[in-house]
């Protein structure tokens, strides 16, 4: 019968003793105890051996690995990490490549060179994959987005963050008082003035940028003068700009978590060391491994000092919008919105009876239906 697992140790010691003494051979003995002859030549010969615990099994551990990462390559694949907490294997193979370190283990290998050491922590599971989108060259659509407020000695801080779509360059990272109109003007007038003026903006539905029911503010109106396209996400649907959110964990993740920041000033010191590094150092997976600024151009449309005049066709009928955000047209006073107030729109007439098409310069911002009394916003 096999041998009863309990005392291997003393059934090997017998086996050979009972060998070596000639009490049986050792065809027989195997067929007694139900074991291979190969098994008990082993165990004959490691007796043999002189080796004091002969009838223990042995660590199967190989005496050698040729393919183990070095001491030294482990050295730097845990500098890499210290450096950037946040980066896992992929991101970290890509910086040792670029530095020009060769051999390189495999991203996985160095995830669990990262895990041996106790670097990584507890992985993120769960996450819904979403229907991604990406516009096919530069400054074709800004995503535009406040991260949520962070503390500071002095107040808290709310970060404005603005990425290009097509490639994912960081154009703007703001450390912000507020997220009012007056504050956030001023720093995208600096960031129009550097990088020009994209075609579109993509915004949650946050009161500084408008919402879906009541789509335009100052901000807003400011935009359309500019010749930018304004887009809002569904509301509670996060994911329209998840572009935008995702920079915005990246964010939290390598220039905010763990930190305590003076004041404002402090914040925008750390947003523009993580700016610089995250477009011109840190790889990105949806680039290929690129880094954004491979793929970024400014734009050619360069920001105007002084805005452009409303101008509209000959036929349109012209009004002023007064300070209540209210249109008089034939008696009647309409809706249109404080976003507009001062400034003069265009009622262009349709085929309908008494229905209009109401401008903002270029762009269409509603529809005036005199049989209703109302203005629909478009």
């Amino acid at each position: 019968m096999p041998w009863n697992e309990v005392s291997l140790v003393e059934q090997r010691q017998e086996l050979v003793l009972r060998v070596l003494s000639g009490e049986v051979g050792v065809t027989d003995l195997c067929r007694e105890v139900g074991i291979s002859r190969k098994t008990a030549y082993k165990w004959l010969g490691r007796y043999g051996s002189g080796a004091g615990v002969w009838a223990f099994d042995r660590s199967r551990r190989p005496h050698r690995s040729p393919g183990r990462t070095s001491a030294d390559l482990e050295a730097l694949i845990l500098a890499v990490r210290d450096e950037n907490p946040a980066w896992g294997g992929r991101k970290i193979r890509q910086i040792l490549l670029n530095r020009g370190v060769f051999p390189v283990s495999s991203a996985s290998t160095i995830t669990e060179v990262l895990r041996r050491h106790g670097r990584l922590g507890v992985p993120v599971r769960g996450q819904r994959d979403y229907c991604r989108f990406e516009r096919s060259r530069p400054n074709e659509l800004w995503q535009m987005d406040f991260k949520g407020s962070i503390g500071t000695g002095s107040g808290p801080c709310h970060p404005l963050t603005v990425i290009d779509d097509y490639s994912r360059y960081s154009v703007c990272v703001a450390a912000c008082t507020n997220e009012r109109e007056e504050t956030v003007r001023p720093v995208l007038v600096s960031v129009f003035r550097s990088h020009g003026l994209p075609e579109e903006i993509l915004s949650d539905n946050g009161s500084c940028w408008g919402k879906a029911e009541s789509r335009y503010t100052k901000l807003g109106a400011w935009f359309l003068r500019l010749g930018i396209k304004i887009r809002h996400g569904r509301a509670y649907h996060p994911q329209t700009q998840g572009k935008n959110e995702r920079f915005n964990r990246t964010l939290k993740a390598e220039a905010i978590s763990g930190r305590e920041f003076a004041d404002h000033c402090d914040c925008q010191l750390a947003f523009d060391r993580f700016r610089l590094r995250y477009n011109e150092e840190r790889p990105h997976e949806a680039l290929g491994m690129l880094v954004p600024s491979s793929r970024y151009v400014v734009s050619s449309r360069s920001y105007p000092e002084v805005l452009p005049a409303l101008e509209y066709c000959c036929g349109d009928l012209v009004r002023v919008i007064n300070a209540g955000g209210m249109l008089h047209f034939r008696s009647s006073f309409y809706a249109v919105g404080r976003a507009f107030s001062g400034d003069a729109v265009g009622l262009r007439s349709t085929e309908g009876d008494g229905v209009y098409e109401v401008y903002y310069g270029w762009h269409q911002v509603g529809v005036l239906d005199e049989g209703s009394g109302r203005f629909f916003q478009t």
